[in-house]
């Protein structure tokens, strides 16, 4: 039984995903901080307010902090467009890459067009069997 449990642990996606929470985690506090300082300023700049996050919506005694709401979009979408241009599309071509090195040459025809009728036939035929024409050797 606890030899089952130690092969999952140490499986690679149980790992893989393990360091990929703790480093998402991590990456969303600089994600945050990227928001808040860089963008909301180029926003108060262009807008007027210095923070989406002061715009609420009130309706009786809810509020509604839509502002808050537009930076988590927006780090969402900075997150996002990271890690699939960052990591997704680099390590797509890397293992398509890896993938084409290791992959067997194709094998070599087993049939011919037939130059007269354009009919499939064996590549050792002489003449081929649809029309009877005499067939070249390749």
């Amino acid at each position: 039984m606890l030899k089952g449990f130690r092969d999952f642990i140490l499986r690679g996606n149980v790992v893989d995903l393990a360091v990929a929470v703790i480093i998402g985690a991590a990456f969303t506090g600089i994600v945050n901080a990227l928001v808040s300082d860089l963008f909301n300023p180029l926003i108060a700049a262009t807008v007027g307010q210095p923070n989406l996050s002061n715009i609420i919506f009130k309706v009786g005694k809810g509020e509604f902090k839509i502002g808050d709401f537009l930076d988590h979009v927006i780090s969402f979408v900075i997150i996002a467009s990271i890690v699939y241009f960052g990591v997704v599309l680099p390590i797509s071509w890397l293992l398509e890459r890896a993938k084409a090195r290791h992959a067997p040459p194709p094998p070599p025809p087993s049939t011919k067009k037939c130059p007269e009728c354009l009919s499939d036939i064996p590549i050792e035929a002489r003449r081929c069997a649809h029309c009877t024409q005499p067939v070249p050797a390749i």
